[in-house]
């Protein structure tokens, strides 16, 4: 799965996420597109909103 779509299957959206971690919108944004991964401070609280595993989280099924 990728971000955005573990994003969807929690009920979240973008602003909601930024929200609970304290970025701004945009953060998520690129995260999902691809543009700068996640940094190693938001993997974790990122992989429990979204109901996963760190490794999960960081792992795009094909």
């Amino acid at each position: 799965m990728t971000l955005k779509e573990r994003r969807l299957a929690a009920g979240l959206t973008q602003s909601e996420v930024a929200k609970s971690l304290n970025v701004d919108q945009g953060a998520v944004s690129n995260w999902e597109r691809g543009i700068n991964p996640p940094t190693r401070k938001y993997r974790a609280p990122l992989a429990q909103l979204y109901g996963c595993t760190v490794d999960e989280l960081l792992k795009e099924d094909a």
